[in-house]
């Protein structure tokens, strides 16, 4: 069966573990690389990232861009939002479908 995780600070994903996600608190890229790996390999299907720490992750992010699983989503964090989510949903998008129809 495939899991849900969200990763960042844990001040930013606290609250989904309430909806039964597996979280996984990293301050910061480094301890976060490890991580993230470690979840696409543990069948995770679905990996959320804050904002904070993927603007950091950029290249490791990029290795599952093309792949199936795990689809890896960038959520805004508690400091608020720098549009790096809408910017990676905006280019999946333009991947998938060939066109902007997101227009913002």
């Amino acid at each position: 069966m495939y899991k849900i995780g969200v990763m960042g600070d844990r001040d930013s994903i606290l609250g989904f573990k309430a909806l039964g996600i597996d979280i996984f608190a990293a301050d910061d890229a480094r301890q976060a690389r490890p991580v993230l790996r470690r979840l696409a390999k543990e069948n995770y299907a679905v990996i959320y990232i804050s904002e904070a720490l993927a603007i950091h992750m950029s290249e490791e992010i990029d290795l599952y861009k093309d792949s199936v699983t795990p689809a890896v989503i960038v959520f805004p964090c508690k400091d608020g939002q720098m549009g790096l989510g809408m910017s990676s949903l905006k280019s999946a998008v333009m991947r998938a479908v060939g066109a902007d129809i997101l227009h913002t």
